[in-house]
């Protein structure tokens, strides 16, 4: 096989590959010999047709055929022989294209490559060095946690009786909106608990400020004016009356911290036990903090201390993910499915540095991986899985079917993403904390 490289830029290179005419021949031979096993002519038997009339009949479509195995094949191993790593290709349209018997078959293919990446320090005898971080659990912050555990195992129980409403109490309450003195449809709530000083609404109505002093069995009368330009047309410009009953008063009960309370909250003999593993939890919390800290970092290091050119195919790869992931993340909020033309724009280029960051930090941390031999296990591929399945609160089988459903190329993304990361630790696992 025979092949030209030509530079067409820093990222850019032209690969001109010719197939030799031996190549051709045999290639076409073998499609002819497969086609008269399949085809049926009058007159006949199968594998018997004279190769002159295949070819008469059927040379436009086995020629294609051919390319189209050709072009792969070839296309393969002129990268491999150009010593080049793709991430983009371009062939021009085939179907144009000429191919004939005992004479060579030339193509082009534009690819634009990744970068060659000259290392910095990122281990012995040059690791990178990081700050230490001395922060521990206090007993101030295992103190909060308690509380929120007794929180979380409060009682509320009936007030004594007489007892006048205040903030903390929680009422329950039943509410019942008139019109004209007739009762408003959609205007009613029955058995409704209701923090007081939460100042949350009921059928969108403010009521601490009326309850407050008042006591269990009380009813009151709530007058509720509502706009001209309210959309429900039955209250535009009038007065709505509303009837508050308090059916009961409760206030919250916090358990003592003592060995029953511990036993309430699980498998746990003491409070003390129960303090140790809420420690235990908390110091991991903080460790995996910690970790996170220094590893952003290195990243922001690694992106620093590296120049190189970026091939902009990935750039746009990237730029687009992040548009994508951001406009899903505005449908959630109830924004509108598709940006202005205007406001595409604006997001590309508020994004387009960022994109281009990621981009850089995954090629130097691939370039690390590659040197130290790093790979993608199966179980490192499982773990990713099941990580990403707890962060979406999804079924680890779901999350597998909607990657395969994405193809080869969505496969592909994890496993870099997964790689890029076992060598981002690679780095941390080398790097000096000082002092």
């Amino acid at each position: 096989m025979n092949m030209e490289v030509t530079e067409l830029g820093p990222m850019k290179r032209a690969l001109k590959i010719e197939v030799p005419a031996d190549e051709v021949t045999q290639r076409l031979a073998r499609a002819y010999v497969e086609l008269n096993r399949q085809v049926n002519i009058p007159g006949f038997r199968p594998g018997k047709v004279p190769l002159a009339l295949l070819e008469k009949r059927y040379a436009k479509t086995v020629e294609e055929d051919v390319i189209r195995s050709l072009v792969p094949d070839f296309y393969e191993k002129a990268v491999r022989q150009a010593g080049i790593v793709p991430v983009h290709v371009e062939i021009p349209p085939l179907d144009r294209v000429k191919i004939k018997k005992n004479e060579p078959f030339t193509f082009t293919a534009t690819v634009e490559i990744k970068p060659k990446i000259a290392l910095r320090d990122y281990k012995a005898p040059s690791p990178m060095s990081l700050k230490p971080d001395n922060r521990t659990i206090t007993d101030e912050q295992l103190d909060r946690g308690l509380e929120v555990l007794r929180e979380q195992q409060a009682r509320l129980e009936a007030t004594p009786a007489g007892h006048a409403i205040a903030d903390g109490d929680y009422i329950v309450l039943d509410l019942q909106g008139a019109l004209d003195g007739a009762p408003l449809e959609g205007a009613k709530k029955e058995g409704q608990l209701h923090k007081v000083g939460s100042h949350a609404s009921v059928l969108g109505l403010e009521i601490d400020s009326h309850v407050g002093g008042k006591k269990e069995g009380d009813a009151l009368e709530i007058s509720q004016p509502y706009p001209d330009s309210h959309p429900d047309p039955r209250v535009a410009g009038k007065t709505v009356v509303f009837t508050l009953t308090i059916k009961s008063v409760k206030e919250k009960k916090l358990p003592a911290l003592d060995d029953e309370f511990a036993k309430d909250c699980g498998p746990y003999n003491s409070l003390q036990e129960i303090k140790d593993k809420l420690r235990g939890g908390m110091e991991q919390a903080l460790k995996r903090e910690i970790e996170d800290t220094h590893k952003d970092t290195i990243m922001k290091r690694l992106v620093e201390t590296h120049h190189f050119d970026l091939p902009e195919t990935l750039v746009e790869r990237e730029l687009e993910a992040i548009i994508r992931q951001h406009m899903q993340q505005q449908q959630k909020g109830g924004g509108q499915e598709s940006p202005a033309t205007e406001d595409l724009t604006s997001l590309r280029q508020e994004h387009r540095d960022e994109a281009a960051r990621r981009v850089k930090l995954s090629l130097v941390l691939e370039e690390i991986a590659e040197k130290e031999g790093l790979t993608v296990t199966q179980d490192d591929f499982n773990a990713e899985i099941m990580r990403l399945a707890s962060d979406l609160k999804m079924p680890a089988a779901e999350l597998v079917k909607m990657i395969k459903a994405g193809g080869q190329e969505s496969i592909e993304e994890l496993r870099t993403r997964t790689l890029v990361d076992k060598a981002l630790d690679f780095v941390y696992r080398n790097a000096v904390i000082q002092g």
